[in-house]
């Protein structure tokens, strides 16, 4: 297991970490909002890289399965508003909310690290209504099983509610 599985995967069955969070609509989205359902954030490395945009899109293909588990998707990304809708612009519609990690002070909280200095780590939360982190998978280059293994794991965890 590598230093960045360790790290993000430490949290597993902590309470999540609130947060606040300017959305891709210019709203602000306020985490707190979700309390009480599951839900899968992820945090993705850069806008309109190949992986990051195929796992945006593996979750926008597989949404339909995550709304009817009772499951919110919710994307990370680090960087501006600016450029984050440069991004949602490039890929397209997508059924869930992205948000601008401007500071990476949200990644930092869910104990994600930057590899080589630079590159913050492509990882998912499933958290429960109860806001305990119930399993992180962390998808550095596996994009296209990454949800996948995501909505198994939600499956198990949830007991198929």
């Amino acid at each position: 297991m590598c230093e960045g599985d360790y790290m993000s995967k430490s949290i597993i069955g902590q309470t999540a970490p609130d947060f606040t969070l300017q959305a891709d609509d210019g709203t602000m989205f306020d985490s707190t909002s979700l309390h009480g359902t599951w839900r899968v954030i992820f945090f993705y490395s850069r806008h309109n890289s190949p992986t990051c945009k195929r796992g945006c899109l593996n979750f926008k293909e597989q949404y339909e399965l995550f709304k009817s588990s009772g499951c919110e998707i919710i994307g990370v990304g680090p960087g501006t508003y600016d450029k984050l809708q440069e991004f949602k612009k490039s890929i397209g519609d997508l059924p869930f909310t992205l948000l601008a990690d401007t500071d990476r002070a949200v990644g930092e909280s869910y104990n994600i690290p930057l590899h080589l200095g630079k590159f913050p780590a492509k990882s998912s939360f499933v958290i429960g209504p109860d806001n305990k982190v119930k399993y992180v998978y962390d998808w550095l280059f596996r994009p296209r099983r990454h949800v996948a293994k995501i909505l198994s794991q939600l499956s198990s965890v949830s007991g198929g509610d």
